[in-house]
């Protein structure tokens, strides 16, 4: 019996290409930053996560090259065999520290990806005994970590605090965890976080918050949606990643130290992989010293001008400008093709911005997903708009 496997494959790519969710990647050829080189054309870029503008800042670069130099290129083994350099335990202090207002005896852990960071806090804080409480428009990340948590996973509806209520109380769980994203990355607004802890406190549950698009660019001292909404508890086990507004890599989760040092000894993806070079730690602490620092409030508020700004003069009347108030600012347009029409002409006139489509968002919602940073300028963005407004009325 013949098993085509190669054609078999080959058939599902192209069932793809008939729904217009092929996808294509693109080769940058010069550092993120707003003003990009791209396949070899010259682009305004709106689609990296690099909120703040550190990823091209000077002084990163510099504390880059100075801890590869120092530390080498590679960690060689994982965290509990040798790789635990000094960059990781000074970048783990200081991210403890910056976190402490908002949890108490705070201690941090770092991991290559915000990916394998959510992974290893429902790995090791679920389990068979576990009731979990999951967002809908949770991150790809936190779906994944709940079903190989093997927990009992129940989806709530996005927002919906009386739902998940009325879910915690039914529970006889041994252990209940809540999970959310806080700045959700489709849609760009936020988790009513609030009311999420105090649902959590009530109920002896703990809230596991992800925070990646929140880090450094909310709060007035950066600290993320924590500082944003003044919270405070142990309750809370908070990820942040490091390779957005923080402009480098790698992630971290934050929590009692006793949560903490149960993740080292249980959270197999931190455990069974080789930690990340030490020089990105060492970069990592420049860029925390920015985002905590006045330079780093004035990045803040430029981009908070940005986003003002696009939301005021971009006028739109069939696609529909979804209410955000952060960096992300997505443009629902519906269908996959007219989605992938659109940014196939932005591109065209020379502005890289993405089209989203199922399965990242849900059907019928497909997007272009503008990303702004404080590296972009003021007519950077009036250039967009004023694209994206002529834009709409020949799709």
């Amino acid at each position: 019996m013949s098993h085509d496997l190669i054609g078999a494959l080959g058939q599902r790519l192209q069932a793809l290409d008939g729904l217009a969710l092929h996808r294509t990647r693109r080769i940058a050829q010069t550092p993120c930053a707003p003003r990009v080189r791209v396949d070899g054309r010259d682009m305004l870029a709106f689609c990296s996560n690099d909120y703040l503008g550190l990823a091209s800042h000077p002084r990163v670069i510099e504390a880059l090259r100075e801890g590869a130099s120092r530390y080498g290129a590679g960690s060689g083994a994982s965290h509990l065999i040798s790789g635990h350099s000094q960059a990781h335990a000074a970048l783990e202090e200081r991210l403890a520290q910056f976190m402490q207002p908002h949890i108490p005896q705070a201690r941090a852990l770092y991991f290559c990806t915000g990916y394998m960071a959510n992974l290893a806090m429902l790995g090791a804080l679920g389990g068979a005994d576990a009731a979990l409480f999951s967002e809908s428009l949770n991150h790809a990340s936190l779906i994944d970590g709940a079903r190989l948590s093997r927990s009992a996973v129940q989806v709530y509806a996005h927002g919906d605090v009386a739902q998940l209520a009325a879910l915690l109380r039914a529970s006889t769980a041994t252990t209940k965890l809540v999970v959310t994203d806080s700045v959700f990355s489709m849609d760009g607004d936020l988790a009513p976080l609030p009311a999420l802890l105090q649902l959590c406190e009530e109920h002896g549950a703990w809230l596991l918050v992800d925070d990646a698009h929140g880090f450094g660019m909310l709060g007035q001292n950066g600290r993320g949606v924590l500082e944003h909404f003044q919270l405070s508890s142990p309750n809370l086990v908070y990820m942040g990643t490091l390779g957005k507004a923080a402009g480098v890599a790698g992630a971290f989760v934050a929590a009692h130290e006793t949560v903490v040092e149960w993740l080292v000894q249980r959270a197999r993806p931190y455990i069974y992989t080789t930690a990340a070079p030490p020089a990105l730690a060492h970069a990592l602490l420049t860029s925390l010293d920015i985002i905590d620092s006045v330079e780093g409030m004035a990045r803040r508020a430029h981009l908070q001008r940005l986003i003002t700004q696009l939301r005021q003069e971009l006028v739109l009347s069939r696609w529909q400008h979804l209410p955000s108030t952060t960096a992300i600012q997505p443009v629902q347009i519906g269908r996959n093709d007219e989605a992938l029409r659109a940014a196939a002409a932005l591109c065209a006139s020379g502005f890289w911005v993405p089209a989203i489509r199922p399965p990242t968002v849900p059907d019928g919602t497909a997007r272009l997903r503008v990303t702004l940073s404080a590296a972009h300028s003021d007519d950077d963005l009036a250039q967009l708009v004023r694209a994206i407004n002529a834009l709409e009325g020949t799709i």
